[in-house]
């Protein structure tokens, strides 16, 4: 057998190598770029993409430069001028640090690196600019001398024919559309972390986008767009050293689609398992069916708590308190969707908050009593009034201007929905989607506070199950009655069902039953109350609320208003829909043009 030869290799073909981990296609190339504009103090960047970013990137700034004697530097692998040492590694708080980038995209390209520097030696002035700007050009890793050149004080780096000379990792790149996509991608990530930067983006001579300078705010509005803004919640939190600013969306306006979720810790875009899990716990309750959430959040925090030098693309992140992290944000998120409804009409309103008057309303505090919603009128009577017999009304019109946050009824639409007036104007709710959110919570509160009574039935109901099921089931019956649920098995292939959870007497048994037991089924008994505890909560308040062309009486209406105002998330069912929604004075002098 003949022996391997070990050998060197060439510091081009190193390049090429490195290249394939930083360079994975154009808008990699683009980003690195980017970075380097922004860690130079750029505050105008144009940005030339021809043939989605194949044929051409250039990237132009007004950043502070590079000297004459540092161009060739620049491009060569493992030089930097932003770190000097481990500490400085553990401390680094630029976007770019690894001195690896503009070297490898050099060995992929041709590339021409043109600067005009800031004369730090200059006199009386740090920053007045060099006599004039160098360039520097270099193909496939071949580096040529630096010439003089013309421009203002900041650099140039233009890239032409990305991987010229690697054809096996160009034929892997997509079409223009889809690499220039990904491009523009890029650029609005970096234009949402940097709002104080000017960005301008063309490609093929056309304009595409341009943003000035301005406020996170409406950066994120010229980005994300008006619906984004409009359908989102603003987040402010704080926890010792960590801050977590941003938008989240509402759950009404979620959608199946994952491209809205950006988050950005010290400035950088990253795509981090830890974070998108807390996120999507904080969620949990108010999004099913396979929706998604939108955000886009701020996470600050010293730069000795996270390792940002995890992957030569830098968008792979760890924290050194990985959970407190996640705690931090999951309870941040988790509290601003769990906000009352008096948060929600204030929202939908501008500033306006309802603040307890005195001698006014006070909305209940939640509470464990597994109310119904008839037996809960005498309870939430609005104060200074006594409670209405069922089938009755108060006689007058209960003022709207002191209303609580959801008003009084009005009437039933189509017994599906449920008029009210307000301070200000008119609400309508889905009662059912709106009552299976009460009872939803009520299962959860009376299920941690280990209490959900049970309602005995007065003939036991018998039901035929899989023998696989049964099974299943035979182990866990006192885990089933710790939810309100007795049955007994009266067969290999039968089971009694006893008693039911009391805040569901109402529900049909027989499919209140079945629908546990299709869950068992899918997922057993132990899944289904531990990671899957919600999701059967859920299933059975869909039952257990009120129907469709039920009819409710007044009292009725105004007693799920009062309950909805003392129940956490109330604002979506839980399926993620909205429960209610408020139209304005203004809005309904808009529809019949009064004032014009």
């Amino acid at each position: 057998m003949l022996a391997v030869t070990i050998r060197v290799l060439p510091d081009v073909l190193i390049s090429q190598i490195a290249a394939g981990e930083v360079v994975e296609r154009p808008a990699a190339a683009l980003k690195e770029i980017l970075e380097n504009s922004l860690d130079a103090g750029a505050t105008d960047i144009q940005i030339e993409l021809e043939q989605g970013c194949i044929k051409r990137i250039r990237v132009s700034d007004n950043g502070s430069g590079i000297r004459r004697d540092e161009l060739a530097l620049a491009l060569t692998r493992h030089a930097t001028s932003k770190i000097a040492s481990l500490s400085d590694l553990e401390q680094v708080a630029s976007l770019g640090f690894r001195g690896e980038a503009l070297a490898s995209i050099a060995a992929i390209a041709r590339v021409q690196l043109t600067s005009r520097s800031v004369n730090s030696s200059h006199a009386n002035s740090n920053h007045a600019s060099a006599d004039h700007a160098w360039t520097v050009q270099v193909e496939g890793g071949r580096l040529g001398a630096p010439v003089p050149a013309a421009r203002a004080t900041g650099t140039t780096v233009d890239i032409q024919d990305l991987f010229f000379n690697t054809p096996a990792r160009r034929k892997f790149l997509k079409t223009d559309a889809t690499e220039y996509a990904h491009c523009a991608e890029m650029v609005r990530r970096q234009a949402l972390a940097h709002p104080g930067t000017a960005f301008t983006l063309t490609h093929n001579g056309k304009v595409q986008l341009r943003l000035n300078a301005e406020s996170a705010a409406s950066r994120v509005r010229r980005v994300l767009g008006d619906a984004f803004e409009q359908n989102t919640i603003a987040v402010e939190s704080a926890a010792g050293v960590l801050t977590l600013s941003g938008w989240v969306i509402r759950p009404g306006a979620a959608t199946a689609s994952r491209d809205s979720q950006h988050v950005f810790v010290n400035g950088r875009y990253v795509r981090d398992k830890l974070i998108v899990h807390a996120l999507r716990e904080a969620y949990r309750d108010v999004l099913h069916h396979q929706l998604n959430p939108a955000y886009c959040l701020f996470i600050t925090l010293p730069p000795d708590l996270v390792d940002v030098n995890v992957h030569p693309a830098k968008t792979e992140i760890r924290f050194r308190d990985s959970r407190g992290v996640h705690q931090f944000l999951f309870h941040a998120v988790e509290r601003l969707l769990s906000a009352p409804v008096e948060a929600d009409v204030a929202a939908t309103q501008g500033d306006r908050m309802f603040a307890p008057q005195s001698g006014g309303y006070a909305p209940p505090t939640q509470t464990l009593m597994p109310l119904q919603v008839n037996e809960a009128m005498a309870f939430y009577a609005p104060q200074g009034q006594d409670p209405v017999p069922l089938g009755q009304t108060s006689g007058h019109e209960p003022s709207a201007v002191d209303a609580p946050p959801l008003g009084y009824a009005l009437a039933q639409l189509h017994g599906v929905y449920v008029l009210a007036q307000n301070a200000q104007g008119l609400v309508l709710v889905d009662m059912h989607a709106a009552h299976e959110r009460v009872v939803y919570e009520k299962l959860k509160a009376a299920l941690d506070a280990r209490a959900v009574p049970a309602q005995a039935l007065l003939i036991p109901v018998a039901l035929t199950v899989d023998a696989s099921d049964l099974a299943e089931m035979a182990a866990h019956l006192d885990t089933l009655r710790e939810i309100g649920f007795e049955l007994s098995i009266t067969s290999p292939t039968s089971v009694a069902v006893r008693s039911v959870p009391w805040l569901l007497k109402q529900a049909d048994p027989v499919e209140l039953t079945r629908a546990v037991l299709r869950e068992i089924a899918e997922f057993g008994v132990a899944r289904l109350l531990a990671e899957r505890r919600n999701e059967l909560l859920a299933t059975l308040a869909c039952h257990g609320a009120v129907r469709a062309n039920r009819h409710l009486t007044i009292p009725e209406m105004n007693a799920l208003l009062r309950e909805m105002e003392a129940t956490e998330r109330a604002g979506q069912c839980n399926h993620g829909r909205p429960t209610w929604f408020q139209v304005s004075l203004k809005e309904l002098d808009a529809m019949f043009m009064r004032g014009r």
